[in-house]
């Protein structure tokens, strides 16, 4: 999941994240996390959707109306309102023409979902895709640590956009595999001196390229 080139740092905490059509497995982490910190409750009710009721034989779950009501359904009512509010001001025209007739967050965000994503064939399609990528996914030879782990990141990004969350002492067994043979020794050094539940991938990261340094100057030196 690449983020928009170009991209400058610094927006403001009080503004939704911009979508224009692009990137969007990026800005849906971002409006996920922009929401919760606004308040819990808004993503409850872009989850569930307004309250609903059942009638008829067979069972049809339809909206209730405002007469029907109870105090829990009004403060749930003021909530999608709310959320609907952020959403659509995060959107530009185009977006806006997907979402114009949707009268929920919830329509909102599953609209853009489909629209982005695709079907749940078409999403399963694109995790099975990034899953290859996942397990082939190798250092090349001339290639940086920092190189590497952007590519890598990359991919684990669009796995997580896509509901894919794959445990973290996972993600830090896989980079230790994928490098080079001529990394072994760092490697098994790494094995034997660190407890790989616990080591995140951001200190695993800086101990290689501490080591791809010395290998630098090493070679330098020769």
């Amino acid at each position: 999941m690449a983020a928009p080139p170009n991209f400058e740092e610094g927006q403001s905490t009080y503004r939704p994240p911009r979508f224009n059509g692009q990137y969007y497995g990026w800005w849906k982490i971002r409006m996920h996390d922009f929401i919760m910190a606004e308040d819990l409750k808004l993503w409850d009710v872009i989850y569930d959707g307004v309250p609903m009721k059942t009638i008829g034989e067979p069972a049809v779950t339809i909206p209730k109306s405002r007469k029907e009501y109870n105090d829990a359904d009004c403060k749930a009512i003021a909530k999608n309102f709310r959320a609907k509010k952020i959403l659509v001001c995060s959107i530009g025209p185009d977006e806006y023409n997907r979402i114009s007739a949707c009268q929920s967050a919830k329509e909102i965000w599953e609209a853009l979902q489909i629209a982005h994503e695709g079907t749940t064939q078409v999403k399963q399609s694109k995790i099975d895709m990034l899953a290859t990528e996942y397990e082939l996914f190798r250092m090349k030879d001339d290639e940086s640590i920092q190189d590497m782990h952007t590519r890598f990141t990359s991919i684990i990004n669009g796995l997580h956009s896509l509901g894919e969350i794959i445990p973290r002492n996972k993600l830090v067994r896989k980079i230790l595999r994928v490098l080079p043979s001529s990394w072994e020794s760092k490697v098994n050094a790494i094995t034997e001196a660190k407890d790989l539940q616990k080591l995140t991938i951001d200190e695993l990261i800086v101990n290689l390229k501490t080591y791809e340094m010395k290998k630098k100057k090493d070679h330098e030196r020769r």
